[in-house]
């Protein structure tokens, strides 16, 4: 992997916050492409720095706790206060997990969650996840936005990934995936029902720039198929679209959009 060292060392940090377990030297240096030499002087730099340790009993590398305390002073400082009381809202009306992605180039990662859910089965991964734009929700939202051309050239870039990690309402090709766009630009919001895991449902709608109108964000609902099927998803949208109006409008005064 080309780049510059600051570049290096940022795709060295990404790639550690993929495995909490901790990632051999060797395996870092073989994934990002980058001399073992230049690998252990870059991970000796972020320890002295603070930013990565190492596990003495097995010689893998973690991130610290740092980076973590750094993103969590900068959300006390952002819009959190803006589109917090929003999806916490939205989270109490639904009973269920609502999401806000943001779209940075061709990313659309999940940075802000509120959990509706209060009792029973529990639908709640983990933030600062790029969203699979092929097979989820949230990733249909953003694709139905864009023409045809624009989706399948973002999917390729993004590549779909294992099939295996899908779920049985996955689409199965590029036709598929545009049909299921149609229908979401039909509705205003896209839907899927056990396509990015078993036993999950999703319906997600656009956050857009009011000046512009091009999409910024993603907002999204999220639980148990159970308790969340498609008739019941229909019924939820209106929500989610008024959420999602109210986002946009204030989008301008939080820094999650800047």
């Amino acid at each position: 992997m080309a780049g510059s060292q600051i570049e290096r060392a940022f795709n060295l940090l990404e790639r550690l916050t993929r495995d909490p377990g901790g990632v051999p030297m060797q395996t870092l240096a073989d994934e990002l492409d980058i001399p073992k030499s230049a690998t252990h002087r870059m991970l000796a730099e972020l320890i002295r720095l603070g930013y990565v340790r190492q596990n003495q009993e097995n010689s893998r590398y973690h991130l610290s706790t740092r980076l973590v305390a750094m993103a969590f002073r900068y959300l006390a400082s952002s819009g959190a206060d803006i589109v917090q009381p929003i999806l916490d809202r939205l989270a109490r009306e639904t009973g269920e997990l609502v999401r806000l992605g943001v779209i940075e180039g061709d990313r659309l990662t999940w940075i802000v969650k509120s959990q509706g859910a209060r009792s029973g089965l529990r639908y709640d991964p983990d933030m600062g996840r790029d969203a699979p734009l092929f097979y989820t929700a949230s990733g249909h939202a953003w694709l139905a936005s864009l023409s045809d051309a624009e989706a399948l050239g973002l999917v390729e870039r993004q590549g779909v990934g294992d099939r295996a990690d899908f779920g049985p309402n996955a689409p199965r090709s590029n036709i598929e995936l545009l049909e299921r766009l149609r229908l979401a630009r039909e509705r205003g919001y896209a839907w899927v029902v056990e396509s990015s895991a078993l036993g999950t449902s999703a319906l997600a709608c656009v956050v857009r720039d009011p000046q512009s109108g091009r999409a910024i964000g993603v907002l999204s609902v999220a639980g148990p198929s159970a308790r969340l099927p498609e008739e019941r998803m229909h019924d939820v949208a209106p929500q989610l679209l008024e959420a999602s109006a109210e986002l946009s409008a204030a989008s301008q005064a939080s820094e999650f959009f800047v």
